[in-house]
């Protein structure tokens, strides 16, 4: 394909490359993406059934696990399906309006993610720390209200992009080395100043992951200082233990995310498909192993799930 890369030209279909300097391997690398893409398709659908057909499962815990597990859902089918179609039919052309509408999804649902994993942080600390008084602050109303107030809030912080995306003119390379399509990534072949677009990229991360990581971060600091002034030691551990999957999949979802960033800004000499890679693993697996973290450690899930393919075993 000829790139054009004259000033009067804005380009309006752009190439995602996939995994650059591995691209003869393609076939092979679709085999990992499309195994965790079906986990976790399944393995979501799977807890979403399970909560929502229990009865003893509508608390708030499992209505924000309920709701993350959509979230994830929503994050695997905006990125994987097209990454599977690089790989496998060499369908590398994305539109503008395709590739910000991608984007979109992709950064407001890691925005809602953690906007839940705040909110189950919470419940954790009100569980724990006024026990009696839990089912009273998060009544299925006030569970209802801050899932919606999560989305509105990734939804109002992601929306403005589309707008400084569509106002830049796209004259240089048209070539993204990616899978997907990112908001900078984009923006950097632009012929105009992007300064706006960096510096609302830095304000939206630190008023949505930043902030939610501090806030993750004191609830669980709260929440220790109540429970090591519990005497009794079983009190303790299964306090603890109702907090295990809740900070496995915390880690999951920040860890990776926290590598990436540090590998792009201070990695220079790492390869270029490192890079990538990490990407998709950030994408492909909180969603593929969170059901099987709360499958494994939360009991109730685990019976359920039991009874859902052993019925007689009840």
């Amino acid at each position: 394909m000829v790139i054009l890369n004259h000033t009067s030209i804005s380009h309006t279909i752009f190439i995602l490359v996939g995994i650059p300097g591995l691209e003869d391997q393609h076939m092979w690398i679709s085999i990992p993406f499309l195994i965790s893409y079906l986990t976790a398709i399944i393995g979501n659908s799977l807890l979403i059934y399970i909560i929502a057909t229990e009865r003893t499962l509508h608390e708030p815990m499992y209505l924000f696990l309920s709701m993350l597990a959509t979230a994830d859902i929503v994050l695997s089918t905006t990125t994987v399906p097209k990454t599977l179609s690089i790989f496998w039919f060499n369908a590398r052309e994305i539109s503008l309006g395709g590739c910000i509408t991608q984007l979109f999804f992709i950064h407001s649902t890691y925005v809602i993610e953690s906007g839940f994993l705040l909110v189950m942080a919470f419940d954790r600390y009100i569980a724990i720390c006024y026990p009696l008084r839990y089912s009273m602050i998060l009544t299925n109303l006030v569970t209802g209200n801050i899932g919606l107030a999560v989305v509105l809030r990734s939804f109002g912080t992601i929306f403005p992009i589309i707008f400084l995306l569509t106002r830049l003119t796209f004259c240089q390379n048209n070539i993204l080395p990616h899978t997907s399509c990112e908001h900078i990534g984009l923006a950097k072949y632009a012929c105009a100043d992007i300064r706006v677009n960096i510096w609302y990229g830095v304000f939206v991360l630190l008023t949505t992951i930043v902030l939610d990581i501090i806030l993750i971060a004191t609830s669980y600091g709260l929440i220790l200082q109540a429970v090591f002034r519990i005497p009794s030691r079983e009190a303790r551990h299964k306090a603890l233990n109702t907090c295990g999957s809740h900070v496995c999949v915390i880690a999951l979802f920040y860890v990776p995310g926290i590598f990436t960033f540090l590998t792009q800004r201070f990695g220079r000499h790492i390869p270029p498909h490192v890079h990538i890679l990490l990407a998709n693993v950030c994408a492909l697996a909180p969603p593929m192993l969170n059901p099987i973290i709360y499958g494994a450690k939360t009991k109730q899930i685990r019976d359920r799930l039991v009874y859902v393919f052993f019925p007689r075993q009840k």
